[in-house]
């Protein structure tokens, strides 16, 4: 008998088959449009990551994927450099070119759907990554040929070359074939190195989690999901909207939010601007200091 994971307070996202009828009917009635993308960045600090050694510096690549580089390591957020999702061709090109990333030491996994654990991505990594995966992968891995790979359960933590990397609760689900529905876990990941400490949510709807989160670790930096969110009776167990996302925000606690899951693929009805057209209303809306947001363009870096 297969181990199958589960949220807090049991909350699911069992949807039926009317359910996903009502959205495609739904979606068929909308109009959206579809040729105005999220920007790729301008000047590109590509040379300065592949030769950076101790500055802390993170770089959004597209969706989910971000370069983070703490203590001399470089760390990836579900690497996914797929040209399609589905039937639905990649609208944003990656921030930075697969062949063009310095060697990579760490990745971390949220969780198992395709659009966050993409396999011919991991393939042609540079260097001998230690893959940190939720409770239930490693099996999944050791048959794809990886060994290097430690798994986590919630709230437990590993430490590499000085840093923490802590698993944490999210609320979502999982899965990659007919039946393996949740037998591997989801979450999000937590990165503490010296003073410095960077949440990356990875996928979830809003929860309760955020709130003991916050009593358990002083966030200076999240990467936080925005999109893919509509319609929001069908995505919201599952997928934050924008307005949720300040408010867990908020609760975090953090210093700095920066918006990722959103632009580069059609997962649901929302769009990429749509999703950051609502994210700052909010923001202005609450009347949130304007430093605190920073809304990058795809590929673009912060080096402290």
């Amino acid at each position: 008998m297969r181990t199958r994971y589960s949220n807090l307070n049991d909350v699911t996202n069992k949807k039926s088959l009317g359910d996903m009828r009502k959205w495609q009917k739904e979606r068929r009635s909308k109009v959206k449009d579809l040729s105005k993308n999220i920007a790729q960045c301008q000047t590109k600090r590509i040379q300065e990551i592949q030769e950076n050694r101790n500055r802390t510096s993170y770089t959004w690549i597209g969706h989910s994927t971000f370069l983070l580089q703490l203590n001399g390591v470089n760390i990836l957020t579900d690497p996914v450099w797929a040209k399609r999702m589905g039937f639905q061709k990649r609208l944003t090109q990656p921030g930075i070119p697969l062949e063009e990333l310095p060697e990579i030491d760490v990745v971390v996994i949220s969780h198992g759907h395709y659009d966050h654990l993409d396999f011919p991505t991991l393939k042609k990594l540079k260097g001998n990554p230690h893959y940190f995966v939720p409770i239930g992968m490693k099996s999944l891995f050791n048959k794809k040929g990886y060994q290097n790979v430690t798994e986590l359960s919630w709230w437990e933590k590993a430490d590499y070359e000085g840093i923490n990397i802590h698993f944490v609760p999210a609320q979502h689900w999982t899965r990659r074939t007919l039946n393996d529905m949740n037998t591997s876990h989801w979450g999000g990941w937590i990165f503490q190195h010296a003073a410095e400490t960077f949440y990356f949510v990875g996928d979830t709807g809003y929860f309760s989690g955020f709130k003991e989160i916050a009593e358990r670790f002083s966030i200076d930096v999240v990467f936080m999901p925005i999109g893919a969110y509509e319609p929001e009776w069908f995505m919201a167990d599952s997928h934050i909207s924008p307005e949720d996302s300040v408010k867990a925000f908020i609760e975090l606690k953090a210093k700095l939010f920066v918006p990722m899951h959103y632009g580069a693929y059609r997962l649901a009805d929302d769009t990429g601007p749509e999703a950051l057209d609502r994210l700052i209303r909010e923001w202005e809306k609450r009347e949130l200091p304007k430093e605190q947001l920073n809304v990058l363009t795809i590929g673009e870096t912060v080096i402290k």
